[in-house]
């Protein structure tokens, strides 16, 4: 089956629908699927197996592949739920790609991606690394259907034009205005973003810190806006980016958030990645360790080091006589403190 075609320009594919029959998972949320013609459509919001009508959301005649949302489900698959949040769907928030899915079937796809990008990339099975092509979920997130784990420590809200706080539409700059985010951690949740007037801003960052009370809010005004006065739920500290050099400047409290992991405290300053998932640091740290095995005395580099999360951790196993070369391009991730305790570790901005 073929709609009429919205054609906003010459060629275009955008609004085009197509009966299509879905196949296996693919990265970023989409399934595999391809039109009578051949050509091959990337489809959120479906599963494999299903049968569904796509609508293009991005393509032009003669592209190797387009992208799409299925818009209409003629066949369910049996792993489909309702999304319980409300702003997931088609054309609305870009920020959870299998709300539709029950919890089994999305580690079970996150494994077939993984499994598929080991292969293409890599030549190698889940064997050849020692993986049984399981993915468990982590110690608190096992929860029943239609239920959603309260794990993301940092979101970043966009902010429209009438000041309401939302999220990004998916591959969009258009702002889906929310009240609550549900896969928000509880510490950032109790701020209240989404309740209060944000004018002047493009957007608000919060961030609940692992293993610490710290709360932070970072603000990026449009040009020439003023500050708001930050009267939010909780105490929070307060960091401002700057308009001229994109830098973050305090407004009030400390500069930086206190987060735990692997039995030390590392200071992240504003703008320091780290992982938004509570249980991601530790869980990657014991990975890492299990792979390298390192021993006292040797001589370790930890690339594209960041704040250091795993340059500390070798330090403590490599004890006194071994050493840590961090190396890190981003300023504010290298000028983050790692304990002072890991007296082996040099961190260097390269």
């Amino acid at each position: 089956m073929q709609a009429e075609p919205n054609k906003s320009q010459a060629g275009s594919l955008v609004g085009e629908e197509y009966e299509v029959e879905i196949g296996p998972v693919a990265h970023g949320g989409h399934c595999i699927a391809r039109t009578d013609a051949g050509q091959v459509l990337f489809v959120r919001h479906t599963l494999p197996g299903e049968r569904v009508v796509a609508r293009v959301t991005e393509g032009e005649e003669g592209d190797r592949f387009l992208r799409a949302d299925a818009v209409e489900i003629l066949t369910a698959s049996k792993d489909r739920i309702e999304a319980p949040c409300p702003f997931a769907g088609p054309g609305r928030c870009g920020g959870c790609d299998w709300q539709h899915a029950k919890p089994g079937a999305q580690r079970r796809m996150k494994g077939e991606v993984i499994v598929e990008q080991l292969q293409r990339l890599a030549g190698l099975t889940p064997e050849d690394v020692g993986w049984d092509g399981t993915v468990m979920p982590a110690e608190g997130d096992k929860l029943p259907a239609g239920q959603v784990p309260q794990w993301r420590t940092r979101v970043q809200y966009a902010v429209d034009a009438d000041g309401h706080a939302g999220l990004r539409r998916h591959r969009s700059h258009d702002v889906e205005p929310i009240d609550h985010c549900m896969i928000a951690a509880e510490g950032v949740s109790e701020l209240g973003i989404e309740k209060r007037d944000w004018t002047g801003m493009a957007s608000v960052e919060a961030i609940a810190a692992t293993g610490s009370q710290d709360r932070q809010v970072i603000l990026t005004p449009r040009p020439g806006a003023r500050l708001p006065m930050v009267e939010l739920d909780r105490p929070v500290s307060v960091m401002r980016v700057g308009e001229k050099d994109g830098g973050t400047h305090r407004v009030h409290g400390r500069p930086f958030v206190r987060e735990r992991a692997d039995g030390r405290t590392h200071r992240v300053g504003s703008g320091g990645f780290w992982q938004v998932h509570p249980k991601a640091a530790d869980t990657l740290v014991t990975a890492v360790m299990q792979g390298l095995l390192p021993r006292k005395g040797e001589m370790a580099l930890d690339l594209y080091c960041g704040v250091g999360l795993f340059a500390g951790a070798l330090a403590d196993r490599l004890g006194d006589k071994g050493a840590v070369l961090g190396i890190e391009s981003g300023k504010r991730a290298a000028q983050s403190r790692i304990p002072a305790s890991n007296r082996s570790v040099s961190p260097f901005r390269g």
